[in-house]
This record gives C-alpha cells, structure tokens and sequence, in this order.
C-alpha cells in the first residue's frame, strides 16, 4: 500500500526503493529529491558546466526509473545511481566527442558566491584533462578506492593511478598560494 503524500518525506530509504521497485512514482520521485543534488555536484565535478549537469543529472533520473528493476540490491541504491551518472557522464562524451584536453574556464559570474577556494579548485579542475578529472574527483570527492574507479570507469588499473597521481600533482601545483597563506 503506498504511503499518504506527506509520507514519503519521512520514509527510510530502503522503504521507498521497495514501493519504486512495485511502481510507486512518487516514491521515486522522494529518491529522487533526496539524491539529486549529490549526482548534480558530481556531474558538475566532471563536465565543469552546471547547465550540463543539470541536464545530465535528469537523465541519469530517467535512466535510473527505466532501469530500477536491475538494482540488485536496494540498499545500495546511491552507488548504483553513481554508477548510472559515471557511464552517463561517459556516454555524453564520447558522443560529443569532447575534448580531452584542459577546458577553458571563462570567468566566473559576479554572482557566483562559492568561497574563494571552491571557485579555485573548480578552475584547477578544469585544467585537467576530462579523464583525469573524472579519476580524481571519484578518488577524492567521491572517496572511491582505484579498483573502484577502475570498475566504475572501465580504464585499466594502472591507468587510474596515474590519472590519480598526475591529476593530484597538477592540482597541487595549481593550488599552491595556498599553503603559503597557512
């Protein structure tokens, strides 16, 4: 039986993947709520563009509610979705046939009011070439171990470690004024 309309906000998590799993929408529609804005700020992470984020962010949802039958396990919905935004965010360039270089990051609206060191590392991010990006933010935003990004990613091992390690140098490098200011 679903739950009264402002139940849903008050469900467990496992609760409303169990009524999604039977078809209930606005049970998917409380995930949904609940997670968007972590698969947004990820998508944002690695496409360096909120308005493509956004937009992949809601495709991610769709394929999510197309596919909710394949989450093996309900209690792992948040990676299963991370996996979804990751080969989203995959699809979406090789399709556009992005570059794989650095992008070049224009300056940021006046209204942007983020503090002066998330702005930067956003500017040191875009630096880095798109694969490396993604291996550093699921390493260090996402907190994913290499194998992980390696599965996640399908790049080899190794290639993961070094996209790891030459990202992490080259935002350390770019971000250095900031170990003098301490």
């Amino acid at each position: 039986m679903p739950l009264r309309a402002g139940h849903y906000a008050e469900g467990a998590e496992a609760l409303l993947v169990a009524l999604a799993l039977k078809g209930d929408v606005r049970a998917f529609e409380e995930l949904t709520r609940r997670r968007q804005s972590w698969i947004r700020q990820l998508l944002r992470r690695c496409c360096l563009d909120e308005h493509l984020a956004d937009d992949l962010a809601q495709e991610v949802f769709l394929t999510a509610w197309r596919k909710l039958r394949q989450l093996q396990e309900p209690d792992r919905l948040a990676g299963w979705l991370q996996r979804i935004a990751i080969t989203t965010w995959l699809q979406h360039q090789r399709r556009a046939q992005l570059p794989t270089g650095p992008v070049v990051v224009e300056e940021l609206p006046a209204a942007d009011r983020r503090p002066d060191v998330a702005r930067d590392l956003d500017r040191a991010l875009a630096t880095l070439p798109a694969d490396q990006r993604l291996c550093v933010v699921l390493s260090y935003h996402e907190g994913h171990s290499h194998n992980e990004i390696s599965q996640m990613t399908e790049l080899p091992l190794g290639t993961v470690k070094s996209h790891i390690a030459r990202g992490s140098a080259a935002l350390r490098e770019h971000l250095a004024s900031y170990r003098s200011r301490t």
